[in-house]
């Protein structure tokens, strides 16, 4: 066996990294605080020896050793990229970190005297450091890939002690994610096993010297601060004794000199700091203090409103947007005039609509459940799309619906009659406990109504359905009927995934697949103590009739009781002489046969394996087709059955110990090794999932699959994005028969009976025998139903009806049709199915659209929609999966409320999180909200959720970039506002948007790209493009309208003269920035609803009389009506807002904030120069220019100008003779010009180091590159600057 010597010191980091890195490994070295033996010659502690399997070697220092166990547990990367990675942050630990880490803590330990300045910016110098680390942090979760690596482990011991003693929480605060990251680590197993629990540092002072202080303590206090800091890298930072130079052999010339270079490079370092402090203490002229910035304001909509009635619209709007104002009163007032249903404008629903028919269904979310950023993705996009298609005039219904949760609900009501009453299900009875739920539902069940409403959600809820109402339960049982009298529901007897604590068969949805990277220990409900798992058990079968024996390996040694067999492949050559032999099982008199199959790896372990068929699903198919024996050894609550003593009646994972120690006693265990594996895990109840066999009823799916698959083979049926094509396929070409039986008792109850004839002639049926099933709506039909099939009366007939019930994902494939009543033909039923449209998230394409497709298609011969649209998964802004023990799982309500950080954790608080996961938890919220969520609302969320859409599959949700849509939204509230006031409170608008052939310049242009918006608006909403159309919009109202033309009008309303021309002038321009604002709003509407409302009804109408009441109800802008864009003018006005920019850009260099300069711009011929004097109005107002002059090529320039090319065609000359001081601005840019030439020159010097690629990281790498470019175009611009100066001179 291999022995580690370490350092006994508790705070040996290096010590410390190679045990951890000891945890990690497959086999753990014997660990001895010792010294290592003189014959081995170690340098240093960590020294491993290994064993004589693998040469004696002696491996010496942290880095060796440390690599060498991390690589045996696979941890240093997992290819020759991610090996390269571990071994940069290895360096950047042992050159950046170690060093100045030892430097600021040794002093506190008492290793070294105490040099206050020295340790100040020792301190300085670590932050900085780990600033680098927290930018290189920031994106991901660990350093190198997505688990830990020996990268992490040397890091993270490399800054233990500071975190231990320096970095007080004002520290932590800044380094945010090098603090989540550094918690996360060292809340890993592994490291809580080495480490304990890490206190963090409150305060930094003086820490109290340890019982065994560092036997290498006196060794570092020799050495000046400066030394111990420069050696820290190579010396023990805890001071071992083994690692004391005197104590190895002595160091080379070369090493000496190393150690030289490095003193020289930190007293040079020092010098600096020492010059930094004092400049500090120097007196120095006081700066202006900066404003704070302004707080969000919270402003509240305070008139009287009953609910439903119209807001006030009246009143003054209040000086900045505010969501709470905002979003005050209107969903009721949507709600109350209707203008959600398909009835809304129209006598009768099936009159024909031009116009078509859109309807939508809402995936129904559970009964039991909350909104989820998930859940408001969703809504973001149905809404959106509803909305557009209500506003294009279509018939239009979006209906809600609530899933009833089979085990969600059950499992919440369970719980809430145990915390309440002390009761279980059982105590009540099944017809009460089902009362229980009912009015469990009936209190609680509509909360995510609420919610959905807050969100904007324009559904009829008139038409809302809960899977489990009448008219759904009878579709339900039809469907059941039908499908079984048809023989594609039948009964069978086989494995299921089993929960014990539910006592139910779930769904693979609700399996969570728990990965394992070894040997863990697993909370399992109903054991007091954790329970192994990731260990794989190697034990013998004697086979009979000789001293042979066959071993074979399991990670559930406890199912051995169940084996019927022993496969092998069938080429394999070591067990051909054992074909037609049996094995015997050690604990009963079974003989079990050696079987030949081909699903047997022959490389794997000793390529024999055991056949347990009634508890695993690979050999319940060897068992099918061997036909070996099935041995239940399980019952429903987890014990062991059919099995001998002592296991008998044993708890299944306490008859785990049972039956290794058994084996032992028997002599035929082998061996025990940790195994990565996936561990099934209910959702639900937390329990281990166990295959069981049991008798359920099951859907025959395969003629459905193809039917679903070959109606988007042939087009029928388009699934968008096409990139899940191949997963639909895959899935339905290889589709499995589908278990809808359910152990619990909220849900449909099956409709079958199982029928027993009191007739001698009639032979009992079996459970298990099809023929003495039969199917009905109520007992009495089915009652009918038998005494036909067996030709008796009906009074011989006695039923009994499965106490099962149906798997909810059954109720929710019919959803589409059952919300409209079917069978029954209802008029609803008529217009409304088939549906256009599908939208869901990629997740449930399975288990929900394939399964409404199939099912539609079997029921009613129709598609149920004729397009499915998918949406992306969302993930933090990290690319994280949403989780709670991440701390990154936000409710949209709090998004668009804001909420404290301290409101954060207060949640985690209620969650059933451990305390590990809590401080986990928090600490990544307190890395992403560290001032929490500010308020940001419903539209901008909304807006947010759109504008991801393009992503693909995943959505990285930024709540900064939510917050900047805030913001949008008050750059609209403030135009709105403006525009209002231009407009005048006498301003009345034309009845028809149209030109009236006056508008100037920028009134053609802002009305063509209003038309280019509507354009791509339309077109973005036709492919369920959003991020196009929210980028349509944003740009078309902040960068255009806002930016441009707001300002570029500005002169007009400015100038007084009230002469007929100036007159009409303004009233075009008027009438242009009524349209851009009414038709802006328009394309806004069904992405942010809200505001658009609020900002719409303050506006004028064009037909005050018969315009409809509401935006919501608006014809939405087409191409038809909006036919304005020209792509000439869109292409002068590009190419005059090049101009502008060149000027502002120059304004800028020399610092023009409020000096105007006349403006000469040289063109390269007499058109460019007529565009330039055509637009010279606008040139002038958007670049605070004071003249502008249009030049020909021949025509001279003053002198005196500063020049910018604006491009091939446009020469930019400012005129600053006279507007500044030319001495003092050349003598401040050769000031500019030194510094950036040193800055330069040091940056240059650093990247030439011979080292440079292989030391520092990548990320730092990078960033020096970015550095070293932007430091030489800003030289190139200062050299220009003064270029230009001079010849001013």
């Amino acid at each position: 066996m291999a022995a580690l010597f370490v350092s006994p010191h508790p705070d040996d980091f290096r010590s410390l990294l190679a045990l951890i890195a000891a945890e990690f490994g497959s086999s753990r070295p014997q660990t001895l605080t010792e010294d290592p033996p003189a014959s081995l010659n170690a340098r240093s502690r960590p020294t491993l020896v290994l064993d004589a399997r693998d040469g004696g070697t002696v491996l010496s220092g942290s880095s060796a050793v440390a690599w060498y166990l991390a690589d045996q547990g696979k941890r240093a990367g997992v290819d020759a990229k991610q090996q390269s990675q571990v071994w940069q942050w290895l360096s950047f630990a042992d050159n950046e970190l170690t060093p100045v880490s030892c430097a600021v803590v040794f002093p506190l330990m008492g290793m070294v005297g105490v040099d206050k300045k020295l340790q100040q910016s020792s301190r300085a110098e670590l932050i900085r450091v780990l600033k680098v680390l927290d930018k290189a942090l920031e994106p991901r979760t660990f350093l190198v890939g997505e688990s830990i690596t020996l990268a992490d482990m040397a890091v993270a011991t490399a800054v233990l002690l500071p975190f231990k003693y320096v970095l007080e929480p004002s520290d932590r605060k800044v380094l945010t994610n090098v603090t989540r990251w550094f918690t996360t680590c060292t809340n890993q197993p592994q490291f809580l096993k080495v480490l304990g629990k890490i206190t963090l540092c409150e305060k930094m002072v003086p820490v109290t010297p340890n019982a065994n202080p560092p036997a290498g303590a006196a060794n570092a206090g020799a050495a000046n601060a400066g030394a111990a800091n420069a050696g820290a890298a190579n010396a023990s930072p805890a001071g071992d004794p083994a690692d004391a130079t005197a104590n190895g052999p002595p160091k080379t010339e070369a090493q000496l000199k190393k150690d030289a270079k490095k003193r020289e490079k930190l007293e040079k370092f020092q010098q600096k700091k020492e010059m930094e402090a004092k400049k500090k203490t120097q007196p120095s002229t006081e700066k202006k203090a900066k404003p704070e910035k302004k707080e969000l304001g919270v402003i509240s909509y305070t008139v009287p409103t009953a609910p439903g009635e119209k807001k006030d619209v009246v009143s003054p709007l209040p000086d900045s947007y505010s969501p709470e104002y905002v979003e005050a009163a209107w969903y009721p007032w949507w709600e109350k005039q209707g203008f959600f249903k398909p009835e809304y404008g129209r006598e009768s629903i099936s009159d024909k609509n031009p116009r078509g028919v859109f309807m939508m269904c809402i995936p129904p979310p559970n009964v039991t459940g909350s909104l989820h950023l998930g859940h408001a993705l969703t809504n973001a996009i149905q809404d959106s799309l509803t909305r557009w298609h209500r506003m294009r005039g279509e018939t239009t219904l979006w209906n809600p619906g609530c899933d009833h949760a089979g085990i969600a609900t059950q499992v919440v009501v369970e719980k809430k009659l145990m915390r309440e009453r002390g009761m279980s299900r059982h105590d009540l009875g099944r017809e009460n406990f089902i009362q229980e739920i009912w009015k469990w539902k009936n209190e609680k069940g509509d909360r995510i109504y609420h919610q959905l409403k807050k969100l904007g959600s324009s559904l009829d809820w008139d038409r809302a359905c809960f899977t489990m109402d009448e008219k759904l339960s009878y579709s339900v049982q039809e469907a059941f009927i039908r499908m079984h009298d048809e023989g594609v529901i039948y009964r069978s007897k086989r494995l299921v995934n089993w929960s014990c604590t539910l006592n139910s068969a779930i769904s693979d949805i609700e399996v969570d697949k728990k990965e394992l990277t070894g040997r863990t220990l697993l909370p399992v409900p109903g054991y007091k103590e954790k329970v192994e798992f990731g260990v794989l058990v190697s034990f013998a079968y004697k086979v009979d009739g000789s001293d042979e024996e066959v071993i074979v390996a399991t990670t559930r040694i406890e199912t051995m009781l169940g084996d019927t067999a022993v496969a092998v492949h069938p080429t394999d050559s070591r067990y051909q002489h054992l074909k037609g032999k049996v094995v015997l099982h050690p604990f009963c008199d079974r003989k079990m046969p050696i079987i030949f199959d081909d699903f047997v790896d022959m490389s794997f372990g000793t390529g024999a394996v055991k056949i347990t068929p009634a508890h695993d699903h690979n050999d319940y198919e060897v068992g099918e087709r061997h036909n070996l024996a099935f041995i239940n050894i399980l019952d429903e609550n987890g014990l062991l059955i059919n099995v001998p003593p002592p296991f008998l009646g044993v708890k299944r994972f306490e008859a785990r110990k049972t039956v290794l120690q058994a084996l032992k006693d028997r002599g035929h265990f082998k061996d025990i090794k940790d195994n990565p594996m996936v561990v099934p895990v209910c959702s639900r109840s937390k329990d281990i999932v166990e295959p069981l066999l049991k008798p359920q009823w099951y859907v025959s799916c395969a003629e459905m699959g193809k039917q679903a698959a070959d109606a988007v083979r042939e087009g029928r049926l388009k699934i968008i994005p096409d990139h899940h094509l191949k997963t639909w396929f895959n899935w339905l070409d290889n589709i499995r028969d589908w278990c809808i039986s359910r152990q619990l008792w909220w849900g449909h109850r099956i409709p079958a009976y199982f029928i027993t004839v009191n007739d001698a002639a009639v032979k009992p049926g079996e459970d298990m025998d099809s023929h003495y099933w039969v199917s009905g709506k109520s007992e009495e039909e089915a009652r009918e139903k038998a005494a036909k099939r067996f030709n008796v009366s009906a009074d011989k007939i006695t039923l009994r009806q499965d106490e099962d019930v149906l798997d909810t994902w059954f109720s929710s494939g019919i959803f589409p049709f059952s919300i409209f009543g079917w069978p029954n033909e209802t008029q609803d039923l008529n217009v409304f199915y088939p549906g256009t449209l599908l939208e869901t998230g990629h997740d449930i394409l399975f288990f929900w659209v394939a399964r409404m497709v199939m099912m539609g298609l079997k029921l009613t011969g129709k598609l149920p929609f004729k397009e499915v649209y998918l949406h992306a998964v969302v993930r933090d802004a990290h690319g994280r999966k949403m989780s709670k023990s991440l701390g990154n799982v936000i409710d949209p309500l709090d998004v668009i409320t804001g909420i404290s950080l301290e409101g954060l954790h207060a949640l985690l608080m209620d969650s059933n999180l451990d305390p590990v996961e809590v401080e986990k938890a928090k600490q990544g919220q307190t890395s992403d909200y560290p001032n929490g969520i500010p308020e940001c609302g419903t539209d901008a969320l909304r807006f947010a959720l759109c504008a991801y859409t393009s992503q693909g599959r995943d959505i990285n949700l930024d709540v900064n970039r939510i917050l900047g849509y805030r913001h949008f939204c008050n750059k609209l509230w403030n135009a709105v506002k403006f525009a209002m006031k231009t407009l005048g409170d006498n301003f009345v608008p034309s009845e028809k948007a149209q030109l009236c052939e006056e508008e100037n310049v920028s009134d053609r242009w802002i009305l063509s790209r209003l038309s280019a918006a509507v354009g791509v608006c339309d077109a973005g909403f036709k492919a369920y493009d959003f991020t196009t159309i929210t980028t349509a919009i944003y740009n078309f109202w902040l960068y255009e309208l806002c930016d441009v033309y707001l300002e570029s009008v500005k002169p007009v309303f400015s100038k007084s003269e009230e002469d007929d021309a100036g007159q009409r002038r303004r009233l075009v321009c008027r009438q242009t920035l009524y349209t851009c604002l009414e038709v802006g709003l328009r394309l806004l509407s069904p992405v942010m609803p809200f505001v658009s409302e609020e900002l719409f009804q303050r506006l004028p109408r064009r037909r005050p009389k018969s315009d409809p009441p509401s935006i919501c109800v608006t014809p939405y802008p087409d191409t038809e009506e909006f036919c304005w864009h020209s792509a000439e003018v869109d292409r002068d006005m590009e190419f005059i807002m090049t101009v502008i920019k060149t000027i502002r850009s120059l304004r800028a260099d020399y610092n023009l904030t409020k000096t105007r300069a006349d403006c000469y711009l040289q063109c390269i011929d007499s058109v460019t120069a007529s565009q330039v004097q055509k637009y010279s109005l606008q040139i002038q107002t958007l670049s605070y220019s004071q003249a502008v002059i249009a030049l020909t090529a021949n025509q001279p320039v003053p002198a005196g100008c500063a020049v910018a090319i604006a491009s091939d065609r446009c020469t930019v000359n400012l005129m600053l003779k006279g507007l500044i001081d030319v001495e003092k601005e050349e003598a401040k840019l050769m000031t500019k010009k030194g510094d950036l030439g040193k800055q330069m020159e040091k940056l240059r010097e650093k990247m030439a180091k011979s080292d440079y690629k292989e030391k520092v990281p990548v990320k730092v790498q990078e960033q020096d590159a970015e550095k070293l470019r932007q430091s030489q175009t800003e030289l190139e611009k200062v050299k220009e600057a003064m270029d230009n100066f001079r010849k001013m001179m």
